[in-house]
């Protein structure tokens, strides 16, 4: 056997030749025969896992992907990564993982396609973590490759409204207010996740998937399909396709992930309203594309481009109706007729981003999900980055505008994100406070958790326009009111976080994009000079490796930094 055809450049090296014997023997038993031996190989990367809703019907979904490039004329082999369920593990010392799995993600991915020689890839995900830890991998190997999106829960219904996660959380809040029955608490408990798919509001996952169509790395309208829908399947078996034809035509990531194409993504992240995390997750990418995207791309695009889209949590609507409605590919023609997104910019049809959109027809007349440019939700972004004393690295900030754009009041100190929970359940929190939750950044978690726990409860109170907070950790999609997360430098590392005392008067302003304390230079200087590091609290693991080797926030939270 010798390899004639490019299209197998790397399963060539693999199974080519007498000395493959070996090698041969092994995928025998798998299922290869002679002929399989001069396809291009597709590996299929599943996140399947009964971990969660999130990912429960990927088996089938990868089961589809792999049809579809084997009737292509490939041969594929579906191979399994990891999850981890950020709703349940949310506010419990499981969720330092959750940052973390992302890196194993894309650190698996990698493993396996550059051990067993695949020529090009499908990976299919479903929650948080799993989309940038494939787009992370799919960059890093740059082979012809497609990412599917797993899709969106329908929502639950409880006394006739949609429910989801965040209802549940929230209900925490209302029942420790006494608004709610335990009960009521459970009913909304039993009715909010109906089944499969990622969570149903423009959260992480459901920002992320759209994200990475933007960034034309998914065939259009993958990321705007109900989980369970007979679409989803056909996109799959469309996925395995494409990949065939990239192969033909040799185009992979690095002829897609170019400076344009992030920055037609951080677009559409904010059209959508989307989630915080979308900002540590895209500077990711590009970094594992070669591309240089910082928070300053993010201020500057911020600038001109409005929130069009009334999507949970900010909103009322979640993404059962954004898909009813026609999904993503509208509101990329809205932008693209608009100026706001790079035309001409490669995606895995072989076509441009114009070219896709050409005959895409506008939204009905008479739908309010997503508004004309005449009126926005706001004229510009509701992702702020806001520099200070306490950030002077930067922070990231979700203010839709109606919290209003600025704050102002006292500190009450948390050192974990439990403490500020008790702190807020148990009526510590009064009208006026700035919540500050340190410790929790990248490495001080370590893992950067998700703060959904505090906010929701915040919002389950009745709280959200009349205190704010601010942490090293982050923020889940779901969170919403006046919160400010990824500050750096974090207070494991002696930002200024870490000197805040209880009563410290701290500013947030949206419009001037600061957040302050109001405290002197040379007060912060002492302070600082007295303040000692705590140890890292894991010595050993998954933890302690990523404690030692993450970066900042500010710089995508990234473990294989130059």
């Amino acid at each position: 056997m010798t390899n004639s055809n490019n299209q197998r450049q790397f399963s060539a090296l693999v199974v080519d030749g007498p000395d493959r014997a070996p090698s041969r023997a092994m995928l025998r038993a798998v299922g290869f025969n002679d002929a399989d031996f001069k396809k291009p190989v597709v590996g299929i990367a599943s996140t399947w896992s009964m971990v969660t809703p999130c990912n429960m019907h990927i088996d089938r979904l990868a089961v589809q992907a792999a049809k579809g490039a084997d009737e292509a004329g490939g041969k594929a082999i579906i191979f399994g990564t990891i999850t981890v369920s950020d709703g349940i593990s949310m506010g419990t010392p499981g969720m330092r993982y959750s940052l973390v799995s992302r890196e194993i993600i894309a650190d698996s991915v990698e493993a396996v396609a550059g051990a067993e020689g695949f020529d090009g890839l499908v990976t299919i995900g479903g929650c948080d973590k799993n989309m940038p830890g494939c787009v992370m991998a799919m960059a890093r190997l740059n082979r012809p490759s497609v990412f599917v999106y797993g899709g969106t829960i329908v929502p639950g219904l409880h006394h006739g409204k949609a429910a989801d996660i965040v209802t549940v959380f929230e209900a925490v809040g209302k029942f420790a207010a006494n608004q709610i029955s335990e009960t009521e608490l459970k009913e909304i408990e039993m009715c909010s996740i109906p089944g499969e798919g990622s969570c149903g509001g423009m959260y992480t996952a459901n920002t992320m998937a759209s994200a990475i169509e933007a960034l034309g790395l998914s065939l259009p309208d993958s990321s705007a399909q109900l989980a369970n829908s007979k679409d989803k399947l056909a996109d799959c078996d469309r996925a395995g396709k494409a990949v065939l034809e990239l192969l033909k035509k040799n185009i992979r990531p690095s002829d897609i992930l170019t400076k344009e194409a992030f920055e037609n993504a951080i677009t559409v992240v904010i059209a959508l309203g989307g989630s915080t995390n979308a900002v540590l997750h895209i500077i990711a990418m590009a970094h594992s594309a070669g591309i240089k995207i910082g928070l300053e791309d993010f201020e500057r695009i911020g600038q001109k481009v409005p929130v069009l889209c009334d999507l949970k949590p900010s909103g009322k609507y979640n993404m059962a109706h954004f898909v009813r409605i026609g999904g993503l590919q509208p509101l990329l023609k809205m932008l693209l007729d608009k100026g706001l997104l790079h035309g001409n910019c490669l995606t895995v049809t072989g076509k441009t981003v114009a070219e896709n959109l050409a005959s895409i027809k506008p939204y009905a007349a008479d739908q309010d999900v997503v508004r004309p440019f005449s009126n926005p939700i706001k004229a510009d972004s509701h992702l702020r980055i806001l520099r200070g004393n306490i950030a002077p690295q930067g922070a990231v900030a979700k203010i839709s505008g109606k919290e209003g754009n600025s704050f102002s009041g006292k500190a009450i100190v948390y050192e974990s994100e439990e403490a500020s929970l008790k702190g807020i359940l148990e009526g510590e929190v009064k009208d006026g406070h700035v919540i500050v939750i340190r410790n929790e950044g990248p490495k001080g978690g370590p893992g950067m958790r998700e703060m959904l726990g505090p906010t929701s409860a915040i919002m389950g109170k009745g709280l959200g326009k009349t205190i704010a907070l601010i942490t090293d950790g982050r923020f889940s999609g779901g969170s919403h009111g006046f919160v400010v997360g990824h500050i750096t430098p974090e207070a494991a590392v002696g930002g200024v976080l870490a000197v805040i005392q209880n009563g410290d008067v701290i500013t947030i302003d949206a419009v001037k994009n600061q957040i302050n304390l109001s405290v002197s230079d040379a007060e912060i200087a002492q302070r600082l000079k007295n303040w000692k590091p705590t140890p890292c609290k894991e010595k050993r693991g998954a933890l302690a490796k990523y404690a030692k080797s993450v970066s900042s926030a500010s710089e995508g939270a990234i473990t294989d930094g130059d």
